[in-house]
């Protein structure tokens, strides 16, 4: 019995006495998630072992379950939309480069779909893991970058903010979050047998991700961890379990609360921290600051099928747009606009009752679901459609679908 609607299939090859093809494969997909985080050079590593993870899969073969026809038809009519609005700008080189990096992107999305939709057990274990050591190597490069062991260059801090090995404070904070929730559900969950090594990675990425000092990075960190928080309260195998989950999330707050709190004792910190956390700056303000320009794009893309154009944006208010909804409208047209928006929607419904039922992979859904869950709330407030880190965890919450789907109908025909 299948739910396949294509299978591309390849025999299965053995290096005899070294390892099998999947051992291979297994690899080069973790070895590229863990050394994810190395962005500061383009192009990054990710990029070039991300090629060579997704021919090396494909070689051996793969099946599209039909739970995923939703996802690949929105991600293809948003990434469509783009090339659309491009054709009057075929002959500037930015607009180009942009929407092939965004159908580069993009592509990587439908590859953790379709990996994790397969050996889901293995390819998620895999995944996370990979995805928390990424952290700690990013963490620990920006706290020492912070600190001032590699010197004072732009290249490690920017405006007092970390951000090494990343380009920008705020993507590196949001990058963190993912790594965050797995690692804070493994303590809620009482993994007492690696309390060892998740005790201190979770501190450095913690304390990296205050450095950032990104507000949007703190505040998905937090809504996220109660999401995930929730979610093992509502599906706790026990009462005894939701008491411990209920408990460690206080403990958990309650350590960070007072990590907090004696960090702020140091007065330049306590100033910049405030300086951060206030709700806007002071380029979000005015007609012409960050809000102002949204609002005023709005007729503007009402009138405009096919929106300004890929990076025309800034052309016409002198700045980037800054919510990724108003983003997909302007670069990507009303095709790509209305398909984001049904992507957004669709992927928050199937992500939901993932988390809030029970199959196989409920756990590792309710991590990366709830990071796609913020991801996306980040859209209104930043532009997230090139972060490598939201495709990731997009794609793998659809992988999940069709692997939950396909494990649904097979315990229906066992049953019948």
């Amino acid at each position: 019995m299948t739910e396949a609607v294509f299978t591309a299939a390849a025999p299965r090859r053995k290096w005899r006495g070294v390892f099998d093809y999947q051992t291979l494969v297994d690899f080069f997909f973790w070895f590229t998630i863990a050394i994810g985080s190395i962005v500061a050079v383009e192009p990054s590593p990710y990029d070039f072992l991300i090629l060579i993870t997704i021919g090396l899969w494909a070689f051996g073969g793969f099946s599209v379950h039909k739970a995923l026809l939703p996802f690949i038809v929105l991600l293809s009519l948003w990434v469509l939309g783009g090339f659309i609005s491009l054709t009057a700008y075929w002959h500037e080189e930015d607009p180009v480069s942009f929407m092939f990096h965004t159908l580069f992107i993009a592509s990587t999305g439908l590859f953790f779909a379709l990996f994790t939709a397969q050996r889901t057990t293995r390819r998620l274990d895999l995944l996370l893991n990979g995805y928390a050591v990424s952290c700690v190597i990013a963490a620990t490069i920006a706290t020492l970058a912070w600190f001032g062991l590699f010197g004072d260059g732009e290249e490690w801090v920017k405006d007092g903010r970390a951000m090494a090995p990343f380009k920008d404070p705020n993507v590196m904070g949001t990058y963190l979050v993912t790594g965050v929730l797995y690692l804070v559900q493994r303590l809620l969950l009482g993994d007492a047998r690696r309390l060892w090594l998740v005790l201190p990675s979770l501190a450095i990425i913690v304390t990296a991700l205050f450095l950032t000092f990104s507000r949007g990075s703190w505040g998905a960190a937090v809504v996220s961890t109660l999401l995930v928080a929730a979610f093992l309260i509502k599906t706790a195998d026990s009462k005894a379990m939701r008491l411990r989950v209920m408990a460690g999330l206080v403990g958990v707050f309650a350590i960070v609360s007072v990590a907090l709190m004696s960090a702020l004792t140091v007065e330049s910190l306590r100033d910049f921290f405030f300086l951060r956390a206030s709700v806007t700056q002071d380029y979000d303000e005015g007609p012409n600051g960050r809000f102002g320009n949204q609002i005023r794009s709005l007729p503007m893309l009402i009138d405009r099928p096919n929106g300004f154009g890929p990076l025309r944006f800034r052309l016409t208010f002198g700045l980037e747009p800054h919510n990724s909804y108003i983003n997909a409208f302007a670069s990507n047209g009303w095709l790509g606009g209305f398909s984001f928006i049904a992507l957004t929607l669709a992927t928050w419904f199937v992500g939901f009752r993932q988390c809030l039922t029970r199959h196989p992979w409920m756990r590792q859904s309710q991590v990366l679901f709830s990071a796609t869950f913020v991801f996306l709330l980040q859209g209104f407030q930043i532009d997230i459609d090139h972060w490598r880190m939201f495709y990731l965890s997009l794609g793998a919450v659809w992988g999940i679908e069709a692997a939950r789907r396909r494990w649904l109908a097979q315990r229906e025909h066992s049953e019948s």
